[in-house]
């Protein structure tokens, strides 16, 4: 006879910090090695496997029940005058609709910075723990960094639900030149039942190989579908979404200079008073392993977050 606690039913929730889940879909897409996208399916599929192995059970007995995505969204009138904003939210919207993703939005509103933040966590947290008194959840994993979600993993804990809370650590340099670092909370890395480091295991050599990890990320063929993907379905992966900024000064002036230098997702640009910042996305016609200091380049002018004007728009004329 099967063991009865390896051969019952593990009902999974997930709930998603959603902005935090789409700064590192774009870390991925624009400052790691990897360039790619995170699939959601992936994710998923690697959520299953991990609770499976953790309760020593099989893959199939392991089932995400619910799927809940919390985030603070621009209102439609606002979107609309941020270029393709608006399209994007839609596609995001078609993507987590086909994988089954419960959506919650709050109304994103200029100025409220950490305050917004907080209202977006206190939701996920009263409905993560409305739901699992109600459902009787196995498993909550939470994908977050924030140690604010700490008295959330506590309050489950004393429901007799496990929490795993999956994350990932990064730093670098952004389109605008600004350094970004997220690191997860120790207390909330120490009061979950299982931490998953994503990064770890993604730059994990000995898992180069494992077909788990590498579903994480988007494979495309010649018509840019995921593998085994429907060709009706949209994109089970995270569209080219952007969080909210000011990148652009409204003028379409063209300048011309020459690349000053590159590093390893950016570069500079001479330019007076001040040479320009310019990252790898911002490259319209070439991939940015093939450009070369010196050469030649046209562009029009953005302004980062601190108000200093970047390069934007940036197309090689002549290459060296």
């Amino acid at each position: 006879m099967p063991d009865s606690e390896s051969s019952r039913l593990i009902r999974i929730a997930v709930f998603y910090d959603g902005n935090y889940l789409l700064h590192v879909s774009n870390y991925y897409a624009f400052h790691n090695i990897r360039q790619s996208r995170l699939s959601l399916q992936g994710l998923h599929q690697f959520m299953r496997h991990a609770v499976a192995q953790e309760h020593g059970t099989v893959v199939h007995r392991c089932q995400i029940v619910d799927m809940h995505l919390f985030r603070a969204r621009l209102p439609a009138h606002e979107a609309q005058q941020r270029g393709k904003l608006l399209y994007y939210e839609r596609v995001f919207d078609d993507i987590l609709m086909w994988e089954g993703v419960v959506t919650h939005y709050l109304p994103a509103r200029h100025g409220s910075g950490r305050k917004e933040e907080r209202d977006v966590s206190m939701w996920l947290a009263m409905e993560a723990l409305e739901l699992a008194a109600l459902k009787q959840y196995d498993v909550v994993v939470l994908v977050t960094p924030d140690g604010d979600y700490t008295p959330l993993v506590r309050k489950l804990h004393t429901q007799g639900c496990q929490v795993f809370v999956v994350s990932w650590d990064y730093d670098y340099v952004d389109e605008h030149g600004q350094r970004q670092v997220t690191r997860t909370s120790q207390e909330l890395s120490e009061e979950a039942s299982v931490h998953i480091a994503m990064n770890k295991i993604i730059s994990d050599p000995n898992r180069v190989d494992d077909p788990i990890v590498a579903n994480l990320f988007v494979t495309s063929d010649k018509r840019g579908l995921s593998k085994n993907e429907p060709s009706d379905a949209p994109h089970q992966h995270l569209a080219d979404l952007e969080v909210y900024r000011t990148d652009d000064d409204g003028s379409d002036e063209l300048f011309e200079s020459t690349i000053l230098s590159l590093k390893s997702a950016y570069g500079f640009i001479r330019h007076r008073p001040n040479n320009l910042f310019f990252h790898a996305k911002d490259l319209l016609n070439a991939d940015f392993s093939n450009v070369s200091v010196g050469d030649s380049v046209v562009f029009t002018l953005g302004v980062n977050a601190d108000d200093e004007h970047v390069a934007k728009r940036v197309r090689v004329v002549t290459s060296n």
